[in-house]
């Protein structure tokens, strides 16, 4: 089992964080750590975690996700997710979380939408 890859860079206003791998117990906590970087530097947080590359997603990375939007809500910023069709969406429809997080299907979507907010 390889680790998961993560690539973080700015664009424009908002931060993209772009995981490479399975998002599971494992892997969570790598991610938490970029995530808490971005959260304690940028003010308020305007984030896209593109989803595209990540086949799977555990119950410790929905919780993730999960306290990342809460975290960029309490901060009174906006995160918005790109995730194609698979598991993860499907995951999101049946948790009913699809009503929570703003989701587009590519990266590109994903910054547009933030930026037409900005």
């Amino acid at each position: 089992m390889t680790a998961m890859e993560i690539l973080s860079w700015r664009e424009g206003t908002s931060t993209v964080i772009q995981p490479d791998g399975d998002l599971d117990l494992a892997a969570t906590p790598r991610l938490r750590e970029v995530l808490d970087e971005v959260l304690a530097t940028h003010r308020p947080p305007r984030l896209v975690i593109d989803l595209t590359k990540v086949p799977f997603c555990d119950s410790a990375g929905l919780g993730l996700l999960i306290n990342t939007l809460t975290r960029v809500r309490d901060a009174n910023g906006r995160l918005v997710l790109a995730v194609t069709p698979g598991m993860i969406t499907n995951l999101l429809t049946i948790t009913n979380l699809d009503k929570h997080f703003e989701i587009h299907e590519t990266t590109q979507a994903a910054q547009l939408s933030l930026a037409k907010a900005a």
